[in-house]
């Protein structure tokens, strides 16, 4: 689906089959990962899927915030390591994996690159590399009870695509060492408390709140200073502060030339919702 000249829903052509269905709410996109016989686990039909709609989103003038979340039981549990679903094969075969098509083209971080932000709506099991897709979103929503997992050691892997770079950065090292080392499962309840996500939800509401949040972002932050402020907190959190605080000063003086800022401080004024310029 995507939107159409009213900002109504209108149909991509995916079948409702299709491994990744999305489509746009007025000013959000709405992603879902469509493989929930087998809780969403990751494989190429869905990275591909996923890469598509990312990328019409963010080209998308229409869309300002993406929201991401799964069908049925899971978020995403993990990659899709066994075997094919009707294949005649019996179990995985690590030999024969190849990663690289598992995984896909690009590496979860991409979505911190992203111009736009990306809200994570975890209806359910977030597990290995969904975990990491999740972590890479710029704010999670999750459904109470949902389960996580690092999952790596109990499965005899790695720490997989940069889930060592995110998840000390919003747990702290102690909690990230915990959930890395032991692989264990835990509960939505206490990734909020690790600071893993930051809203939990009745299981029925996850993605509403998380839409409703999109919304707000759509309807009144501007598209610009959206986009600036994300790359800066990514980038940012790799430098030293005299850097970043020169960079922000450079960054400020071109927002002054920006009519966003002329149409925030004028509609503020006038106590109306803001007309911000789309992304161009």
């Amino acid at each position: 689906m995507t939107a159409a000249e009213d900002g109504t829903l209108a149909d991509t052509g995916a079948p409702d089959d299709a491994a990744v269905l999305s489509e746009v709410r007025g000013g959000v996109a709405v992603i879902t990962f469509n493989r929930p016989q087998r809780l969403n686990s990751w494989g190429p039909d869905i990275a591909a899927g996923f890469y598509a709609a990312i990328d019409r989103a963010e080209a998308d003038p229409a869309v300002r915030a993406i929201v991401v979340t799964g069908s049925g039981r899971g978020f995403c549990a993990g990659a899709n390591l066994g075997p094919v679903p009707n294949s005649g094969e019996t179990g995985p075969d690590a030999a024969k994996t190849d990663v690289a098509q598992v995984v896909g083209e690009r590496h979860p971080h991409f979505l911190t690159e992203l111009r736009k932000p990306v809200i994570a709506a975890i209806n359910g099991a977030c597990v290995g590399i969904g975990l990491t897709h999740a972590l890479m979103c710029d704010i999670r929503f999750a459904a109470a009870g949902a389960k996580f997992a690092t999952a790596f050691t109990r499965r005899g892997l790695i720490a997989e695509y940069g889930i060592t770079w995110i998840l000390p950065r919003l747990a702290g090292w102690g909690a990230a060492m915990d959930l890395l080392l032991s692989g264990r499962t835990f509960l939505a309840e206490e990734a909020r408390e690790l600071g893993l996500v930051n809203h939990v939800t009745p299981p029925d509401t996850v993605l509403e709140r998380a839409l409703e949040y999109a919304d707000d972002l759509a309807a009144n932050c501007s598209p610009a200073s959206l986009a600036v402020i994300k790359a800066q907190a990514y980038r940012d959190a790799l430098d030293d502060v005299a850097a970043v605080s020169a960079r922000a000063e450079k960054l400020m003086y071109e927002s002054l030339t920006r009519p966003d800022l002329i149409e925030g401080i004028t509609s503020f004024l006038q106590k109306r919702p803001p007309n911000f310029p789309p992304l161009t």
